[in-house]
């Protein structure tokens, strides 16, 4: 990923995810962040243009490697569970955070703010091939039920992470009873004559 990058920017979006996790959101200051890659401010406007464009990116690069990295290999499992297939795609996704919490919360203001849409839309380009594997054989009602009952899950819970309610650790959790009891739910439907 550095060589793709070049070494510059790599070290940009090295330090952008460092001052994150370190000092939080609101302490990321292009001056600083240009000082600690030792690169100049002209060279992160040239390349990002504003402060949000270099925190999405940084945000959306750090994710490719630690949350998504993973899911191309991904492939169905004969036999498995509809449980057991979704959670081998959410838990790489959301486990990274649990090492990396302050990067969590950035994540949650980021994808609040005006061009947050992009990380949301990176994160279904990533997913969805893996995605729907694990999903094959499921009826495409209740993948779309599925979608807006995972997506608001995942929003609540990292906002509620982010607010100090609740621990990053009791995240993957909720999702795997949550989508236990769903796809029980459903393996029960399918099941019926």
């Amino acid at each position: 990923m550095e060589s793709a990058l070049g070494q510059g920017e790599y070290r940009i979006r090295e330090t952008v995810v460092e001052l994150l996790e370190v000092q939080g959101y609101d302490a990321i200051q292009v001056r600083e962040v240009a000082r600690h890659a030792r690169v100049s401010l002209t060279k992160i406007y040239k390349l990002y243009g504003t402060r949000d464009e270099l925190i999405l990116a940084a945000l959306d690069w750090w994710m490719a490697l630690n949350c998504y990295a993973g899911l191309a290999e991904y492939s169905a499992v004969p036999g498995e569970s509809l449980h057991t297939a979704l959670m081998r795609v959410l838990r790489p996704i959301f486990e990274p955070w649990e090492r990396h919490p302050g990067l969590l919360v950035a994540y949650f203001r980021a994808r609040a703010s005006a061009s947050g849409e992009t990380l949301m839309s990176h994160g279904i380009e990533a997913v969805f091939p893996a995605a729907m594997a694990a999903l094959e054989d499921v009826d495409l009602g209740f993948i779309r039920d599925l979608d807006a009952i995972l997506t608001s899950l995942a929003y609540g819970l990292m906002g509620r992470f982010a607010a100090g309610e609740i621990a990053v650790t009791d995240i993957v959790p909720a999702i795997d009873r949550t989508m236990f009891w769903l796809t029980a739910g459903y393996d029960t439907v399918r099941a019926r004559p």
